[in-house]
């Protein structure tokens, strides 16, 4: 069976200021998503899964949906706040997604089958693709699941800060410890970030982070249900809390109830964190278009 690819779409776009995972950045209208899938397909995966907003579901059905037609099965689900356990409280109020850890819990009806996680707005490369399938198609232990890790320095924006999850592996390459960390920033030696002690954080820029490029397998939702029952729990009654793949699977890392192989990429990742990110991101494309790495024209 082939594995699925699950793209996560349903961010607020808040530091962007606008729909980002919809932006044109190719030469013929592609999207960041059109060359994720791209990879995809030719990596060997068999269904894109998209978690979306209903205010975006006309545009993603022209998008991909349509024009996926015939080269690989497509389907999608609304992220939706009111998707919770049965007996919960939140706040009547709340407008804000529960987070990533929740984009992939309304999915379960939808994946059976082993599958990889995606940001929509980010660029992994064709490599990370690879590494990923590989891994879903040959690894067979239900609780191993694995994330395809990337060098610090090559995932900063130069105009602003950014979120990643900051990974310890062990002596073997399994994940021993991730944590996210928020507000990194781009400086001339490294990158540094506000730690919780209010006191800066430095980064040498080698260290190794997540950028949502996750391999999972069915088991996982267990896993992650009953994390986010917890969070709700504890923070149901709060309006912009929100429950991260890393802060959901570092618990069960700890204590031994999963496994999570890093499998490391030299990809430089790109993305559009924020709108002054754009002319790198297209121009970036237009290079690799011109070394023969993408069509000119995808669909």
């Amino acid at each position: 069976m082939k594995p699925t690819l699950l793209v996560l779409a349903a961010g607020m776009g808040t530091r962007y200021g606008g729909n980002k995972q919809l932006d044109e950045v190719g030469p013929s209208g592609e999207t960041i998503i059109d060359y994720s899938i791209y990879d995809a397909i030719r990596a060997g995966f068999g269904k894109i899964v998209f978690v979306i907003r209903r205010d975006i579901e006309e545009q993603v059905k022209e998008r991909f949906v349509e024009r996926l037609q015939g080269k690989i099965e497509v389907d999608y689900v609304f992220q939706e706040i009111t998707n919770l356990p049965e007996g919960v409280n939140v706040a009547p109020d709340r407008s804000k997604p529960w987070g990533t850890s929740h984009a992939i819990l309304v999915t379960k009806d939808k994946i059976k089958e082993p599958f990889g996680v995606i940001n929509a707005d980010d660029y992994y490369g064709v490599e990370s693709f690879k590494i990923l399938k590989d891994f879903l198609v040959n690894d067979n232990a239900p609780n191993n699941f694995c994330i395809v890790g990337y060098k610090l320095g090559n995932t900063l924006s130069d105009h602003g800060h950014v979120n990643r999850g900051v990974c310890k592996a062990d002596n073997n390459g399994f994940l021993s410890h991730i944590v996210e960390t928020r507000q990194i920033e781009k400086t001339r030696d490294g990158a540094t970030a506000p730690g919780p002690d209010g006191k800066l954080i430095q980064f040498s820029g080698e260290e190794i982070v997540s950028m949502n490029l996750w391999g999972f397998k069915p088991s996982c939702f267990d896993f992650l249900g009953k994390e986010f029952r917890n969070f709700i729990n504890n923070y149901g009654m709060d309006l912009k809390s929100e429950l991260d793949i890393p802060t959901s699977v570092d618990k069960f890392v700890k204590n031994g109830e999963i496994t999570i192989k890093i499998l490391m990429s030299n990809e430089r990742w790109f993305g559009v964190t924020y709108r002054e990110d754009k002319p790198f991101v297209v121009e970036s494309i237009k290079k690799m278009i011109r070394k023969g790495i993408y069509p000119a024209r995808i669909y």
